[in-house]
Protein backbone atom coordinates (compact mmCIF):
# COMPACT_ATOMS: atom_id res chain seq x y z
CA UNK A 1 0.00 0.00 0.00
CA UNK A 2 1.12 3.52 -0.72
CA UNK A 3 0.48 4.79 2.62
CA UNK A 4 -0.87 8.76 2.68
CA UNK A 5 -2.39 8.58 6.13
CA UNK A 6 -1.50 6.12 9.22
CA UNK A 7 -3.46 5.34 12.49
CA UNK A 8 -0.88 3.90 14.98
CA UNK A 9 -1.68 2.35 17.98
CA UNK A 10 0.44 3.26 21.45
CA UNK A 11 0.76 0.00 23.89
CA UNK A 12 2.28 -2.84 22.28
CA UNK A 13 2.56 -0.78 19.22
CA UNK A 14 5.08 1.77 19.74
CA UNK A 15 5.89 1.35 22.61
CA UNK A 16 6.88 -1.63 25.05
CA UNK A 17 4.50 -1.29 27.45
CA UNK A 18 2.44 -4.47 27.61
CA UNK A 19 5.07 -5.92 30.64
CA UNK A 20 4.27 -3.26 32.89
CA UNK A 21 0.61 -4.27 32.59
CA UNK A 22 1.26 -7.64 33.03
CA UNK A 23 3.08 -6.74 36.01
CA UNK A 24 0.74 -4.01 37.49
CA UNK A 25 -1.45 -6.74 40.03
CA UNK A 26 1.90 -7.76 41.50
CA UNK A 27 3.70 -4.77 41.63
CA UNK A 28 0.75 -3.43 43.19
CA UNK A 29 -0.21 -6.14 45.67
CA UNK A 30 3.86 -6.26 46.61
CA UNK A 31 3.74 -2.32 47.37
CA UNK A 32 1.10 -3.37 49.41
CA UNK A 33 2.83 -5.93 51.28
CA UNK A 34 1.09 -8.76 49.87
CA UNK A 35 3.58 -11.32 49.42
CA UNK A 36 2.34 -14.59 48.61
CA UNK A 37 -0.13 -13.98 45.30
CA UNK A 38 -1.48 -17.02 44.01
CA UNK A 39 -0.19 -17.77 40.68
CA UNK A 40 -4.25 -17.56 38.91
CA UNK A 41 -4.33 -13.78 39.79
CA UNK A 42 -2.75 -12.91 36.64
CA UNK A 43 -5.00 -14.87 34.45
CA UNK A 44 -8.16 -14.05 36.45
CA UNK A 45 -7.35 -10.60 36.04
CA UNK A 46 -6.88 -10.38 32.66
CA UNK A 47 -10.57 -9.71 30.77
CA UNK A 48 -11.37 -7.45 33.91
CA UNK A 49 -11.50 -3.61 33.91
CA UNK A 50 -9.16 -2.00 36.72
CA UNK A 51 -12.17 -1.25 38.98
CA UNK A 52 -12.90 -5.01 38.57
CA UNK A 53 -9.55 -5.77 39.44
CA UNK A 54 -9.49 -3.30 42.64
CA UNK A 55 -12.99 -5.33 43.75
CA UNK A 56 -11.26 -8.78 43.64
CA UNK A 57 -7.91 -7.42 45.41
CA UNK A 58 -10.62 -5.84 47.82
CA UNK A 59 -12.00 -9.29 48.78
CA UNK A 60 -8.95 -11.52 48.27
CA UNK A 61 -6.50 -9.77 50.15
CA UNK A 62 -8.69 -7.53 52.44
CA UNK A 63 -7.10 -4.61 50.92
CA UNK A 64 -9.26 -0.74 51.48
CA UNK A 65 -8.93 2.54 50.12
CA UNK A 66 -9.07 3.75 46.18
CA UNK A 67 -7.18 0.58 44.61
CA UNK A 68 -8.38 1.35 41.62
CA UNK A 69 -6.79 5.15 41.43
CA UNK A 70 -3.80 4.08 43.59
CA UNK A 71 -3.10 1.30 40.28
CA UNK A 72 -3.81 3.66 37.74
CA UNK A 73 -1.34 6.43 39.56
CA UNK A 74 1.22 3.35 39.21
CA UNK A 75 0.67 3.43 35.95
CA UNK A 76 0.88 6.60 35.25
CA UNK A 77 4.43 6.92 36.49
CA UNK A 78 5.71 4.16 34.67
CA UNK A 79 3.92 5.98 31.68
CA UNK A 80 5.52 9.55 32.76
CA UNK A 81 8.94 7.67 34.03
CA UNK A 82 10.36 4.73 31.78
CA UNK A 83 8.10 2.75 29.45
CA UNK A 84 10.47 2.80 26.40
CA UNK A 85 9.82 3.30 23.32
CA UNK A 86 9.90 -0.20 20.91
CA UNK A 87 13.48 0.25 19.06
CA UNK A 88 13.17 1.56 15.37
CA UNK A 89 10.26 3.23 15.70
CA UNK A 90 11.37 6.83 16.11
CA UNK A 91 13.17 6.08 12.36
CA UNK A 92 9.89 4.79 11.12
CA UNK A 93 7.67 7.29 12.06
CA UNK A 94 10.44 9.49 10.87
CA UNK A 95 10.79 8.16 7.48
CA UNK A 96 7.30 8.28 6.62
CA UNK A 97 6.94 12.26 7.81
CA UNK A 98 9.79 12.60 5.03
CA UNK A 99 6.97 10.73 2.72
CA UNK A 100 4.54 13.43 3.60
CA UNK A 101 2.59 10.64 5.31
CA UNK A 102 -0.47 12.00 7.95
CA UNK A 103 0.18 10.04 11.81
CA UNK A 104 -2.14 9.93 14.31
CA UNK A 105 -2.16 7.70 17.28
CA UNK A 106 -5.72 5.95 18.56
CA UNK A 107 -5.61 4.08 21.73
CA UNK A 108 -7.14 3.15 24.87
CA UNK A 109 -4.71 4.77 26.76
CA UNK A 110 -6.05 8.51 27.74
CA UNK A 111 -4.71 11.56 25.84
CA UNK A 112 -3.06 12.93 28.50
CA UNK A 113 -1.02 10.08 29.55
CA UNK A 114 -0.19 9.06 25.51
CA UNK A 115 0.93 13.00 25.34
CA UNK A 116 3.00 12.94 28.20
CA UNK A 117 4.72 9.16 27.12
CA UNK A 118 5.12 10.46 23.47
CA UNK A 119 6.83 13.81 24.45
CA UNK A 120 9.35 12.15 26.52
CA UNK A 121 10.23 9.35 24.52
CA UNK A 122 10.44 12.23 21.39
CA UNK A 123 8.09 10.98 18.50
CA UNK A 124 5.03 13.29 19.53
CA UNK A 125 5.73 16.15 17.28
CA UNK A 126 5.51 13.39 14.43
CA UNK A 127 1.82 13.17 15.40
CA UNK A 128 -1.16 15.47 13.96
CA UNK A 129 -3.42 14.29 17.12
CA UNK A 130 -3.67 11.94 19.77
CA UNK A 131 -7.49 9.98 19.93
CA UNK A 132 -8.29 8.02 22.93
CA UNK A 133 -11.04 5.26 22.85
CA UNK A 134 -12.32 7.31 26.02
CA UNK A 135 -13.25 10.08 23.45
CA UNK A 136 -15.77 8.40 21.46
CA UNK A 137 -16.95 6.11 24.44
CA UNK A 138 -16.09 2.94 22.57
CA UNK A 139 -13.14 0.51 23.24
CA UNK A 140 -11.45 -1.52 19.61
CA UNK A 141 -13.92 -4.37 19.54
CA UNK A 142 -15.43 -0.90 17.77
CA UNK A 143 -14.45 0.46 15.22
CA UNK A 144 -15.31 4.17 16.42
CA UNK A 145 -12.15 5.49 17.43
CA UNK A 146 -10.85 4.37 13.92
CA UNK A 147 -13.39 6.08 12.10
CA UNK A 148 -13.02 9.52 14.03
CA UNK A 149 -10.08 9.03 13.48
CA UNK A 150 -10.13 8.98 9.65
CA UNK A 151 -12.68 12.07 9.99
CA UNK A 152 -9.96 14.38 11.28
CA UNK A 153 -7.83 12.91 8.83
CA UNK A 154 -10.07 14.03 6.33
CA UNK A 155 -9.59 10.66 4.23
CA UNK A 156 -11.24 7.19 3.58
CA UNK A 157 -10.92 3.91 5.81
CA UNK A 158 -9.50 2.35 2.63
CA UNK A 159 -7.03 5.09 2.15
CA UNK A 160 -5.44 4.67 5.73
CA UNK A 161 -2.98 2.16 7.20
CA UNK A 162 -3.88 0.94 10.93
CA UNK A 163 -0.92 -0.59 12.44
CA UNK A 164 -1.75 -2.71 15.58
CA UNK A 165 -0.63 -5.49 18.13
CA UNK A 166 -3.79 -7.04 19.39
CA UNK A 167 -5.79 -9.68 17.44
CA UNK A 168 -9.33 -8.04 18.19
CA UNK A 169 -8.33 -4.87 17.15
CA UNK A 170 -6.38 -5.80 13.75
CA UNK A 171 -9.83 -7.80 12.86
CA UNK A 172 -11.89 -4.64 13.86
CA UNK A 173 -9.79 -2.18 11.81
CA UNK A 174 -10.07 -4.56 8.26
CA UNK A 175 -13.58 -5.63 9.28
CA UNK A 176 -14.13 -1.30 9.21
CA UNK A 177 -12.30 -1.09 5.70
CA UNK A 178 -8.95 0.12 6.56
CA UNK A 179 -5.53 -1.38 5.90
CA UNK A 180 -3.76 -2.86 8.65
CA UNK A 181 -0.39 -3.58 9.56
CA UNK A 182 0.29 -6.15 12.28
CA UNK A 183 3.09 -5.36 14.91
CA UNK A 184 4.66 -7.72 16.47
CA UNK A 185 4.43 -7.74 20.24
CA UNK A 186 5.14 -10.84 22.44
CA UNK A 187 2.09 -10.20 24.40
CA UNK A 188 -0.10 -10.76 21.60
CA UNK A 189 -1.48 -13.73 19.20
CA UNK A 190 0.84 -13.15 16.80
CA UNK A 191 -0.31 -16.05 14.12
CA UNK A 192 -3.73 -15.15 14.47
CA UNK A 193 -2.34 -11.35 13.61
CA UNK A 194 -0.65 -12.31 10.75
CA UNK A 195 -3.49 -14.02 9.52
CA UNK A 196 -5.77 -11.19 9.50
CA UNK A 197 -3.17 -8.47 8.37
CA UNK A 198 -2.87 -7.37 5.06
CA UNK A 199 0.90 -6.59 6.02
CA UNK A 200 2.91 -7.49 9.44
CA UNK A 201 5.85 -5.56 10.67
CA UNK A 202 7.93 -8.14 13.02
CA UNK A 203 10.48 -5.85 13.51
CA UNK A 204 10.72 -2.17 13.85
CA UNK A 205 14.08 -1.45 12.93
CA UNK A 206 14.26 -3.92 9.79
CA UNK A 207 10.99 -1.85 8.54
CA UNK A 208 12.75 1.36 8.36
Amino acid sequence: MDKKYAIFDMDGTLIDSMVFWKNLASEYLHSKGVQEIPADIPERIKPMTMSESAALFQSEFGLTGDIEAEMNAMMDAHYRNDIPLKPGVSAYLRKLRAQGVRLCVASATAEHLMAACLERLGVLSYFDFLLSCESVGAGKQSPAVYREAARRLGAESAQIAVYEDACYAVRTARDAGFHVVGVFDESAHWEAVRSIAHETILNWEDAV
